[in-house]
């Protein structure tokens, strides 16, 4: 590994100044999960990482009713598996994060690693998208609020400009009748990367016999995590059958963008989506139905 430097920071001032001081060759460090692995892989060979987790606030979760989930980038995935407001507002980002790696992993990894890493088959990626969340970017220009969705470029690359950070997770307050899932599949059954993963948030009518709108993010079958569109219009008003449910889980299929590579074909990872989208539905609705809220 090649040598470099090190600097722990306790202003985003002083972050940028080494940004801009270092361009390409800084890269932020907040768990430091994925980038060591990368660093190890020799993926890339950084000159200085800027270490932040020394900058306040960043590790707070906080919940206003009327304006929802507010998370630090530096948000332990741990503490959004055992944080009793997550799990009782928001229990589909504690099904996410208890789904993630060992339980070492889960206390070093970070919420905003888990984003800005960009992997397709990010656990926690699929939940948020679903629920509608935003991300809060800070740069030495100011700052911006993207849609979660649109912060992804590719695998491994994001929108966020040069010396620019994630800062801050917001997630919409949920509606109610609302229920929700996340299904995921991969080799092992635990401490693996999704093969699959979709995530299902369901609103229902008042009276609880149609759907009202639902959304389906799916992880880990195309270049970045993705929605169905077509499934989620299959879904709105319509009562929640079999019939239906099985409808919606073959366009989500049909939507998905699988490429085969060592872990799983093509082929196989359009009929998971199809298998995982039903039952995540069912699980979902099923929430609905019982009124359950935690995960």
């Amino acid at each position: 590994m090649k040598t470099f430097e090190y600097r722990k920071v306790s202003t985003l001032e002083e972050a940028f100044r080494l940004f801009q001081e270092h361009g390409e060759g800084a890269k932020v460090l907040a768990g430091g999960t994925d980038l060591f692995v990368k660093m190890r892989n020799r993926s890339f060979q950084p000159e200085i990482l800027i270490d932040l987790k020394g900058l306040p606030g960043l590790d707070r979760i906080v919940y206003d009713p009327p304006g929802g989930l507010r998370l630090g980038a530096l948000v332990s995935i741990h503490d959004l598996e055992t944080s009793p407001l997550v799990g009782e507002k928001f229990g589909l980002l504690s099904q996410g994060a208890a789904s993630l790696g060992s339980y070492q992993i889960r206390c070093r990894a970070t919420l905003g690693g888990n984003i800005c890493n960009a992997s397709p088959a990010a656990d926690m990626v699929p939940g948020l998208v679903a629920l509608g969340a935003g991300v809060k970017i800070v740069g030495p220009g100011g700052e911006r609020v993207l849609p979660l969705e649109e912060v992804f470029a590719g695998p491994g690359k994001t929108r966020l400009q040069a010396g620019e950070i994630l800062t801050e997770v917001r997630v919409p307050p949920p509606s109610d009748p609302t229920g929700f899932h996340y299904s995921k599949h991969g080799i092992r059954k635990a401490m693996d990367l999704a093969v699959v993963g979709v995530a299902v948030v369901l609103t229902a009518d008042s009276s609880k016999e149609r759907c009202r709108r639902g959304k389906i993010a799916l992880g880990a079958v195309g270049p970045v995590p993705m929605r169905a569109g077509r499934a989620e219009d299959f879904l709105r008003g319509r009562k929640l059958d079999e019939e239906v449910i099985s409808g919606a889980a073959r366009l989500a299929a049909e939507e998905a963008q699988p490429v085969t590579d060592v872990r799983a074909s093509a082929e196989y990872r359009r009929e998971m989506v199809r298998v995982l989208t039903a039952r995540a539905i069912r699980q979902a609705w099923q929430r609905i139905q019982t009124g359950e809220r935690g995960r």
